[in-house]
């Protein structure tokens, strides 16, 4: 198990550093070669619901690269092992978890009564046993949902949800999957949650918070954090304004072959590029086709 702790941990920042479509395959490969034959052998309670715990995190991990390399069908597969391993280690809290990459998923294919759906089952099944991080990423992507459905009032409400429980985070007190939820993640999503509802001045305050402690995140939450500054502010016809960021953002995606972090530079591209046909504009859409050709 301790083997295996450290491969998820392994896994998870090559998966940060390049991307989930290099990684996918390697990480594939070790769980038939490493996992599935230690899953088959026969063991005490004691030994086997972490052993399960532990194998679901990594093959969690695996539906997030086949998710972050567009093979969704394959993704969703993995989530719902995953799934079925947590209920067979006994562990709610990790159970929590898998549910809120399946809405994650659904946030993707534009599905926002499942991902308010999934959030809400995980938060009821899971009550009293859910970490503050995974507690306010859950209301966080409520927002984001609501948000897309144009709810204004419930958007909000899980906006304040959301704060209220990252301020109870103690890292120290933080299972590994949740270590994504750093400082500044949930400003990046409820500056893009208020962006969809069209309050560009609030969003802007969240999306500079976030972009000011961008330096303590990992890569791909730098790129997210740069890219939601310059949605909002090319969206606020501020396009001179947006080229600062969205430069830093395709700074800090080159090299990583992703094709989450790939359609967030063509979705700002293409909000630079449709307000603007300045040669600054016209000089960055193409160092991003140059980017984009070079990565997929």
């Amino acid at each position: 198990m301790a083997r295996l702790h450290t491969a998820r941990q392994r896994y998870e920042e090559m998966y940060r550093r390049a991307g989930g479509i290099p990684v996918r395959p390697r990480l594939t490969r070790f769980l038939a070669d490493q996992v599935a034959p230690a899953l088959s052998g026969a063991y005490s309670d004691e030994t086997g619901r972490p052993l399960r715990r532990t194998a679901g995190s990594l093959t969690a991990l695996a539906g997030i690269c086949a998710y972050d390399a567009s093979r969704q069908a394959l993704a969703q597969r993995y989530f719902l092992a995953a799934l079925r391993m947590a209920k067979a280690s006994g562990d709610r809290r990790f159970g929590g978890y898998v549910v809120a990459l399946l809405a994650n998923q659904a946030m993707a294919a534009a599905e926002y009564r499942l991902v308010i759906q999934y959030c809400e089952t995980a938060l009821r099944a899971a009550r009293g046993d859910l970490t503050p991080a995974l507690v306010s990423d859950l209301c966080t992507m409520q927002a984001r949902a609501y948000a897309r459905l144009g709810d204004h009032q419930a958007c909000h409400g899980q906006m304040t949800r959301a704060e209220t429980a990252a301020g109870h985070i103690r890292r120290d007190e933080e299972p590994t999957e949740t270590s994504y939820v750093q400082d500044g993640l949930v400003q990046t999503q409820h500056a893009e949650a208020l962006r969809r509802l069209g309050d560009l001045s609030a969003a802007e305050e969240y999306a500079w918070e976030a972009v000011r402690t961008a330096e303590g995140a990992h890569l791909r939450g730098q790129v997210h954090r740069h890219a939601g500054l310059a949605m909002i502010r090319a969206q606020d016809g501020r396009v001179d304004e947006a080229l600062p960021p969205a430069r830093a953002m395709l700074e800090r995606v080159r090299g990583m072959e992703s094709g989450r972090l790939h359609d967030r530079v063509r979705s700002v591209r293409s909000v630079l590029v449709g307000r603007s046909s300045e040669p600054e504009v016209r000089d960055f859409a193409e160092r991003c086709e140059e980017e984009l050709r070079l990565g997929l």
